[in-house]
């Protein structure tokens, strides 16, 4: 197994059950078929076996993943912030397991959103992976508005996800996230959010809406690199609130979760 260099990003290959590094990556004729992504600090994560379990569930036992997982977290530095990603990727015809080691980018706890106006650019909503181009393509483009996430809305105008982030919001005391009922990611945060906020006894509700009826609800942005993010603006959009200190109280809940990752 190659070692780290001492960039802070490298992208190994899984071949002949070794994860080799490459010195040139040419990803043009590939295809992500799955893909997920996780924040490591200082060797702790959130959730690493619910990473796992959507991303073995989007490859459906079409390759062998177990060692692969093994090598890849052993790479994984135990000091630092990294934002580490797998992908299984298809070319011509075969299935390729890939391991990119990423120092994490900087992170914030706001953001400002804006509704993408265009069609939906998901073709597998419920997997991630497909889309992610096209995605990052969404959120690039509302930037002059702004905004630095895209809201995508489903054919009747409801309020599903962010191009890289699940939402959900408060109605008073109440936890609310989008219906069951419109396909997204499975998000690995909001499932956790969601969790502890069902273990600690607070109220949860899905509901369908419109950007216009989260008028004056407090928004938030999830996500595995940020965690929960306050939505301070939504341009063109409905105004948003903050009851100070909630956010901080469940970051603070949530990264109490954290487990070694080996």
């Amino acid at each position: 197994m190659s070692s780290l260099p001492a960039a802070t990003s490298a992208v190994y290959r899984w071949h002949d059950g070794e994860l080799d590094l490459l010195d040139y990556c040419d990803m043009a004729a590939t295809v992500v078929e799955a893909a997920d992504s996780w924040l490591v600090s200082d060797g702790r994560t959130l959730a690493l076996g619910l990473h796992r379990a959507r991303f073995d569930d989007a490859v459906d036992g079409r390759i062998g993943t177990d060692a692969f997982w093994d090598a890849a977290i052993a790479l994984i530095p135990s000091d630092g912030d990294w934002f580490p990603r797998v992908e299984l990727q298809s070319r011509s015809g075969a299935l390729l397991l890939v391991f990119r080691l990423r120092s994490a980018p900087t992170r914030t706890r706001s953001v400002v959103v804006a509704t993408h106006t265009g069609p939906d650019p998901r073709t597998r909503p419920l997997v991630k992976g497909p889309d992610l181009d096209a995605l990052s393509r969404v959120r690039t483009a509302v930037q002059p508005l702004g905004a630095e996430e895209a809201v995508i809305l489903s054919p009747d105008g409801y309020v599903v996800e962010g191009a890289y982030s699940a939402l959900v919001w408060w109605r008073g005391s109440i936890l609310c996230a989008p219906s069951l009922d419109l396909d997204r990611i499975d998000s690995v945060t909001a499932r956790s959010l969601l969790g502890l906020a069902t273990a600690l006894g607070t109220e949860i509700y899905f509901e369908s809406v419109t950007p216009a009826e989260l008028d004056g609800t407090e928004l938030w942005s999830l996500s595995a690199l940020h965690g929960p993010r306050i939505v301070t603006g939504w341009v063109d959009g409905p105004g948003t609130a903050e009851l100070p200190g909630r956010l901080e109280t469940w970051r603070t809940r949530l990264g109490a979760l954290r487990k070694p990752i080996r």
